[in-house]
C-alpha cells in the first residue's frame, strides 16, 4: 500500500511526469518515484500539485480507514509508558 495516489490521479488529470519535473526542477525519475510510491513528495510539493490540478490535497493522499487496524492506540502507548515509569519509581 502506498502513502499517495497520485498514479491514479495524474491518469486522471492526464498529467505527465516530465512536466511535473520541469515545473519542480526535478528528474523525472524522482517523479516516478513519487508516483509508484517508492519516494513521497514533501507535504509543499503535494500541495503545489493540488493547487496546479485544482484539487484537494487529500485526494493526492491514500484514505486513511483505521476500522480494521489493530495497532496500539495513542491512549494504549501512554498507557504503557505510564505503568512503565510507575515500575521505575518505586
Amino acid at each position: 500500500m502506498g502513502l499517495n495516489r497520485l498514479k491514479e490521479v495524474f491518469k486522471k488529470y492526464k498529467v505527465q511526469n516530465r512536466i511535473i519535473a520541469k515545473y519542480f526542477g526535478k528528474s523525472e525519475e524522482t517523479i516516478s518515484k513519487w508516483v509508484n510510491n517508492k519516494r513521497q513528495p514533501s507535504v509543499e510539493e503535494l500541495n503545489s500539485i493540488a493547487k496546479l490540478l485544482r484539487i484537494d490535497v487529500r485526494l493526492l493522499l491514500t484514505e486513511t480507514t483505521w476500522a480494521n487496524e489493530t495497532s496500539e492506540t495513542y491512549d494504549e502507548v501512554k498507557e504503557r509508558f505510564k505503568e512503565d515509569a510507575d515500575k521505575t519509581n518505586i
